[in-house]
């Protein structure tokens, strides 16, 4: 058996396709949102790779040098049906995310994998996950791990779509100022992928959510939420939170056992990613997965899993 870890961007991500043995040449060598974990995982033992995302259609470019987190030099491009549309669908990602694990199987015999998937990567990791079964694709998942991810929809596109009021947003400077900004970039053009990020599409009896029962139903799961951002007297669904996605829905707090009956959870104090933590000029080391005690966390969960076989 091959085990290995299977890194999964987020939302308007857009991160290159590395192995255990390559990364990007120059800058950060996965991506802004996985270098640092990656490293981490690799050092802890694990072999780690990470699937290519693109926020659009098409393939992974590398990013103008000037921009932030900027990448350069990648090892290989995979071509568009292995690559993340991380602005579209959530299952389309899923699809091309399980046409790329079943890559990884055909290409470096990986037979099975933990999937930990930052933001919206979490989303696309779990309809890969149903994906692959439907599939019969014979790589099995041994666990999943969510990181920030909006189980039940996000601040920033739920206060777009009328979800959220302002008198909701409680005045949080930072809440208010990120929610009109992502309603700019819905007008400027969505691939699909921000109405989808809402209470509405996924959760409820006919929700996105209820389509997915019994696909984790053997799967341990660690959802991990950030609470950096608080204020008093706010609603317990909408904080605290980690800048674009509240603790409760990280969690998955509001959601049925039958979603994800092996469910644990987590709260640390931190951003939701090394971009909120760079707009609010703080160190990287307070976005999610750059934060040193998040990261251990997330090793720890893998390591606990040696020796209980979930089948």
């Amino acid at each position: 058996m091959s085990r290995a870890v299977v890194l999964v961007s987020g939302g308007d991500a857009t991160s290159p396709f590395t192995t255990p043995d390559s990364a990007c040449a120059s800058g950060l060598p996965a991506g802004n949102t996985h270098s640092r974990l990656r490293e981490y995982l690799l050092q802890r033992g694990h072999a780690v790779y990470t699937a290519p995302a693109f926020n659009g259609r098409g393939v992974v470019t590398d990013p103008d040098p000037e921009s932030f987190g900027a990448f350069g030099g990648q090892p290989e491009v995979l071509a568009e049906q292995f690559t993340v549309n991380s602005d579209g669908d959530i299952d389309l990602a899923g699809e091309h995310l399980a046409r790329f694990i079943d890559l990884l199987h055909t290409r470096f015999g990986v037979t099975e994998i933990d999937v930990i998937g930052h933001s919206n990567g979490g989303l696309f990791a779990r309809s890969a996950i149903r994906t692959m079964g439907l599939m019969n694709i014979a790589v099995r998942t041994r666990s999943l791990t969510t990181l920030g991810t909006p189980w039940m929809g996000s601040l920033p596109t739920r206060w777009v779509y009328g979800e959220i009021s302002d008198a909701q947003l409680m005045g949080h400077n930072f809440a208010v100022r990120f929610a009109r900004g992502f309603k700019d970039r819905i007008e400027d053009g969505d691939l699909g992928l921000a109405q989808q990020n809402t209470y509405h599409y996924l959760v409820g009896p006919h929700g996105w959510n209820h389509a997915q029962v019994g696909a984790l139903d053997q799967i341990p799961v660690y959802a991990v939420g950030g609470t950096f951002f608080h204020t008093e007297g706010g609603d317990a669904e909408l904080w605290p939170q980690d800048g674009l996605v509240s603790d409760y829905s990280a969690r998955a707090v509001g959601l049925p056992g039958t979603v994800a009956p092996l469910l644990t959870t987590r709260s640390f104090p931190v951003t939701h990613s090394i971009f909120i933590s760079e707009l609010n000029q703080l160190p990287w080391e307070t976005g999610m997965t750059w934060n040193p005690d998040v990261l251990a966390s997330v090793a720890d969960f893998l390591d606990g899993l040696e020796g209980h076989d979930h089948p």
